[in-house]
């Protein structure tokens, strides 16, 4: 009788398929794992200790399908409808990028700037998921939020996920571009769009085919929405707050350059795993 093929098998067959239709060699496995975890809704504990089970009968279907989808590239954030960001579990659609681990400086800089326990007000400017908002308000329990996104869709993915950590009753969902009409803001943090619109063709197909251009794109040299940001910025904040915004690729500079013009000193900037310049925190010039 022929053996039945265990997870792991599955998983390093779905891996090869994954490789060979062009997904990168540092996601492919993980992406199958994913994948199969969630087809049987299993956690990363009982991954480890069953993934040399034999697959159940209607694994394989459920599987493939799901496979054949990432291998289109699909990002498998979009496929499970969810993904991690600080300890906490985001749902994720086509309206919002997908939060992304360097994205986590701009936590890490929030905290070693905001008193844990003051009563404070935050601005997370062109929130998607939540992500930023939801995981201050977390660690801000006297914090008040203030999330805005130009996208209604984005606003719902983002109350959603306010909700599921029931830190919904302390940030307010605003539809606006940029900033609302506020003053006396203690912190604004910030991912925005950086990616120069010519640069759209060198994005992999993840990003490009299937996370939303509103999101991504800044102009002709990715730094548009930081000119229009920082000069907002500066009217809403109180003399002691900051602003905190996630950089681009080999943006560091130009986006300091500007800053400056707009009346800020830039005080840290925390780079990613590679080393790349990614969260830049800025406090306004008296």
């Amino acid at each position: 009788m022929t053996e039945r093929r265990t997870v792991a098998r599955a998983i390093a067959a779905a891996r090869e398929a994954l490789l060979s239709a062009g997904v990168p060699a540092d996601e492919a496995a993980g992406d199958a794992e994913m994948l199969a975890r969630h087809v049987l809704g299993w956690d990363f504990t009982q991954f480890a200790l069953r993934r040399n089970e034999p697959v159940p009968d209607d694994f394989d279907a459920r599987f493939m399908e799901l496979v054949a989808r990432r291998a289109r590239r699909e990002p498998v954030s979009q496929i499970v409808g969810r993904r991690e960001f600080w300890g906490l579990d985001f749902d994720v659609t086509r309206d919002v990028l997908t939060p992304r681990p360097e994205t986590e400086l701009l936590v890490e800089s929030a905290l070693a700037v905001m008193p844990r326990d003051a009563r404070t007000l935050v601005v997370d400017v062109g929130t998607g998921t939540g992500c930023l908002a939801v995981a201050l308000a977390t660690e801000l329990p006297s914090a008040s939020i203030i999330a805005t996104d130009v996208s209604p869709a984005a606003l719902a993915v983002a109350r959603a996920n306010a909700t599921r950590h029931h830190v919904d009753d302390r940030i307010r969902f605003v539809e606006a571009d940029l900033l609302p009409p506020i003053e006396h803001v203690d912190l604004i943090v910030s991912n925005p769009p950086y990616v120069a619109v010519a640069e759209a063709d060198a994005l992999p197909p993840e990003v490009r085919e299937y996370e939303p251009a509103v999101a991504l794109f800044a102009g002709s040299d990715g730094l548009g929405v930081y000119r229009r940001l920082f000069a907002a910025a500066r009217i809403a904040i109180q003399p002691a707050g900051h602003l905190i915004v996630e950089l681009g690729y080999n943006q560091a500079v130009d986006v300091a350059a500007i800053a400056r013009a707009r009346g800020w000193a830039v005080e840290t900037v925390r780079r990613d795993v590679r080393g790349i310049d990614r969260a830049m925190t800025l406090s306004p010039i008296q």
